[in-house]
């Protein structure tokens, strides 16, 4: 939903920070369904950009969602390896995501920054991958905490 209002399929989403690559993006015309359940666009802005941070983690850095973290603890996501799954938090890796619908460089830096400090309140043996997803370029931030 996000994409489709500023861009046609077939866009090109550049990622940054810590990897660096493009990807192209390409999706199905929305139907009027998809914008009533989407009508609230902070939450489709949260959503898409999970949605978004989860594709370019694994092309990007190899990592799969295994779990959904609880609330609280400064993060969305545990990732790690898929065939890894079953050994409980072995080399697992806490993401922090953040959608940005439209925003400059300083937004991003900024928001990067917030999420950084926000996923110290968990710090400890687990490092923290940060991805950011701004909308009107498209472009992705990965930093590693």
């Amino acid at each position: 939903m996000c994409l489709e209002k500023r861009h046609q399929s077939g866009v090109s989403l550049a990622l940054d920070g810590d990897y660096e690559d493009s990807f192209l993006l390409t999706w199905e015309q929305l139907s009027e369904q998809h914008y009533r359940t989407y009508a609230d666009i902070q939450e489709a802005t949260e959503q898409g950009a999970y949605g978004i941070a989860i594709l370019v983690v694994r092309e990007a850095a190899g990592k799969t969602v295994l779990e959904r973290a609880a609330k609280g603890g400064g993060f969305d996501f545990w990732i790690g390896d898929e065939e890894d799954a079953e050994l409980p938090f072995q080399g697992l890796t806490r993401l922090e995501v953040s959608g940005i619908l439209e925003g400059d460089d300083s937004k991003i830096q900024a928001r990067t920054k917030q999420k950084l400090s926000q996923v110290g309140r968990s710090d400890g043996r687990t490092p923290a991958l940060i991805a950011i997803v701004e909308f009107s370029r498209p472009l992705a931030r990965l930093e590693q905490k």
